[in-house]
């Protein structure tokens, strides 16, 4: 005779209303179809492995549990919006950013050396960050400072907000969370960094992050202290550069740590509504012993309006 499913095999209302409105934010995502294809790459429809239960995750971020998730084609561009192309939109439609209507921005505080500051101007709880007046995405470490010779540097003190801006005047939007984690795997499954598990293979630096004691001494041996041009190490599997390190790239998401347990595992988006959107990569500041999210799984919440000077974004389309 047959038998009734144990209760735990039974999947709850709650769990099937929770699964049924993840689909539906996925069939709502936007598209866009009209930005160029220069300098993307087309990634064909595909499964991967998403997500890391590894000992390096951080629980509370919800890297976990690992999932298998499907993806429809997309585009991608190979490297984060660069000060030339920013400018470009910035001069032709005259958008102001939130940094230039605030009227400041975060800056490293090593990268502030020669501009008197208040102390109050530190950041309560992460004093390495200071409020610089006049800072902002042509002006990255304060007024006196320039993009001029940084044109291939990329577009920092950008916020969500601004990131959604270009995108739309340009014609592509931010990557979903789980395009961008694919996208910077280089068809690798489950491996930590873009192109493996071992963050210097043969002594050779892959990413621009800090070496040293944080916050006090970037040794630079990678060849920088502060963000790279966005072509400067070698592309992963796909054709990606810089995909970790370097700058903080926003994702199109609301950023959860549960949402994603029980949500679709086709085209997959966050929740439909949040207080802060999902940045992936990790940026030049960052470090194994206080921030290890440089790695292709890691991810961290933020709200739309901040700006700093490691944050920026890359693109997507579809296809």
């Amino acid at each position: 005779m047959a038998t009734s499913p144990s209760p735990c095999c039974v999947p709850s209302k709650q769990r099937l209303n929770h699964l049924a409105l993840s689909i539906q934010a996925s069939a709502a995502r936007p598209r866009a179809t009209a930005g160029s294809l220069d300098n993307m790459v087309r990634l064909d429809a595909a499964r991967f492995r998403m997500g890391s239960e590894s000992p390096e995750a951080f629980p509370t971020d919800g890297e976990g549990p690992v999932r298998q998730v499907t993806l429809s084609a997309f585009y991608i561009s190979q490297f984060a919006v660069t000060n030339e192309q920013f400018a470009e939109f910035a001069r032709k439609t005259a958008y102001r950013t939130e940094a230039e209507r605030f009227g400041w921005s975060f800056v490293f505080r090593n990268h502030t050396v020669g501009q008197a500051l208040p102390p109050a101007n530190a950041m309560p709880g992460t004093p390495w960050w200071v409020r610089v007046d006049g800072a902002d995405w042509s002006h990255p470490e304060g007024p006196h400072t320039s993009i001029l010779f940084r044109p291939h540097h990329p577009a920092v003190h950008i916020s969500w907000n601004d990131a959604q801006a270009y995108c739309a005047w340009a014609g592509y939007r931010l990557p979903t969370e789980a395009e961008w984690e694919y996208a910077a795997c280089g068809g690798l499954d489950q491996r930590i960094y873009p192109w493996g598990d071992d963050l210097t293979p043969q002594g050779r630096h892959m990413c621009n992050i800090w070496q040293g004691s944080f916050p006090d001494a970037d040794l630079g041996e990678d060849g920088f202290t502060t963000v790279a041009p966005v072509d400067t190490f070698p592309p992963n599997g796909f054709g990606l550069c810089n995909a970790v390190g370097n700058v903080w790239e926003w994702c199109a998401d609301y950023f959860d740590p549960l949402w994603h347990v029980q949500a679709t595992r086709i085209d997959p988006v966050g929740p439909p509504s949040g207080a802060t959107r999902i940045m992936k990569g990790g940026s030049y500041l960052c470090h194994e012993s206080y921030c290890w999210r440089y790695r292709n799984a890691a991810r961290t919440g933020t709200a739309p309006d901040t700006s700093t000077g490691h944050i920026g974004f890359r693109v997507a389309r579809d296809t």
